[in-house]
C-alpha cells in the first residue's frame, strides 16, 4: 500500500500592495507523497500571487492531468486563469493557451533550463503566457520553517516578495518573463 498525501493548514496573512489585496488566507493543502517540499511551497505561494475570488486549487491535486493546479474561475463558471506549477509539456501549455485567456507559470526551475525542451515546440501563445521562476536558494531557506500548520505572512510590494514564516523572513524580486520570446 501506498503513501497517502500530508494535509498542510496553512494560516496566512496577505498584503499585496501591489493590487490591492488584503487577505487573511486559511488553505488546506494536500501534499502527494511525490512532491518536493520546494513544489509546495511555490504551489501556495502561487495561489498568494494570484489570489482572486473563484480562486482553486485542482480537485485531483498534482496529479490530475486535466486541470490546471490553480484556476480562477468566474461567477459562471467560466475559466479566467490556468495557473501552472513546475515544467508541464508544451502539449499542455499549448492546450491551456487555447482553452483559457490568460496562463501563468509558477516554477522552482531557472527560465533557460524550462525552455529548453518547448523551443521549437507549438504553443499557442506562447509569447504571453508569464513565467515567474522562485530562486532555489529562497525556497531551500523557507523548506526547513514548514510544519504541518505553518502560519506566514505573505506581502507583496513594489514587484518583491516578503515571506515571514517561524519568526524569519524571506525576500524575493518578481520579475515575470515570457514563456518564449517571439
Amino acid at each position: 500500500m501506498g503513501t497517502g498525501a500530508t494535509l498542510y493548514r496553512f494560516e496566512i496573512e496577505l498584503s499585496d500592495s501591489d493590487r490591492h489585496v488584503y487577505e487573511t488566507l486559511e488553505l488546506r493543502v494536500a501534499r502527494h507523497p511525490s512532491e518536493s517540499t520546494a513544489f509546495l511551497i511555490v504551489r501556495v505561494l502561487a495561489y498568494c500571487l494570484e489570489f482572486a475570488p473563484g480562486l482553486e486549487f485542482s480537485k485531483g491535486g498534482i496529479s490530475d492531468t486535466d486541470e490546471p493546479a490553480l484556476s480562477l474561475r468566474d461567477l459562471t463558471g467560466q475559466r479566467l486563469a490556468w495557473i501552472e506549477i513546475g515544467a508541464p509539456s508544451a502539449d499542455r501549455l499549448h492546450r491551456a493557451s487555447k482553452s483559457t485567456p490568460r496562463v501563468a507559470l509558477y516554477t522552482d526551475r531557472r527560465l533557460e533550463l524550462l525552455r529548453t525542451p518547448l523551443e521549437g515546440e507549438r504553443i499557442h501563445r506562447a509569447s504571453s503566457i508569464q513565467v515567474l521562476c522562485f530562486p532555489q536558494a529562497f525556497l531551500k531557506a523557507l523548506e526547513p520553517t514548514l510544519d504541518r500548520n505553518p502560519r506566514w505572512q505573505v506581502s507583496i510590494s513594489d514587484a518583491h516578495l516578503y515571506v515571514t514564516a517561524a519568526d524569519q523572513s524571506f525576500d524575493m524580486p518578481l520579475e515575470r518573463s515570457p514563456l518564449l520570446e517571439e
